[in-house]
């Protein structure tokens, strides 16, 4: 697959930029704490380069991962973007998530993910948007059950698997 460039969104309170080196401190700080990781693959970030190895997994990738930046501070507040993108047989791309605790709660994720969900399915050209959850990360589910994901009937590998199409 050729190489996708992905653009900066706005929304109302945040913009959604490409994850880069620079951000090496402020991703540290975000996945340093053991409350936005505990759902996720990966351990808290222990050092620097840990940090620095989430930003280039994402920049190699065929997906993407959003830093969301308060706009009010600039301070990293999360995460989001696009991962395991396939073009055939059917192009789909599963979405992933996270948040910093102070954010929580106050609707920025939402705000950040309907431009995201918006991209998918408009230039990226996704027939589907897939995401999988941990049966016991109530937040992620409502969220994605809000803005329309349906759950799979049964967990596969301990995770509930949903999809969103157009």
């Amino acid at each position: 697959m050729a190489k996708f460039t992905f653009p900066s969104l706005e929304t109302e309170r945040l913009v959604l930029r490409l994850l880069t080196l620079k951000d090496g401190p402020a991703v540290f700080r975000h996945f340093a704490d053991e409350e936005v990781t505990r759902f996720m693959d990966i351990a808290p970030c222990k050092d620097l380069q840990e940090a620095e190895e989430i930003i280039r997994f994402h920049l190699e990738d065929s997906g993407c991962r959003w830093g969301l930046f308060d706009k009010k501070n600039g301070e990293l507040v999360g995460t989001s973007g696009y991962h395991c993108w396939v073009t055939k047989p059917e192009r789909r791309a599963e979405i992933g998530f996270d948040l910093s605790k102070s954010y929580w709660g106050l609707g920025y994720m939402t705000e950040a993910l309907k431009p995201i969900l918006a991209y998918g399915f408009g230039p990226m050209n996704l027939e589907r948007i897939e995401a999988t959850v941990e049966p016991g990360n109530a937040r992620s589910r409502r969220l994605l059950e809000k803005l329309g994901f349906q759950a799979g009937g049964e967990l596969v590998e301990g995770l509930i698997y949903y999809d969103l199409k157009p």
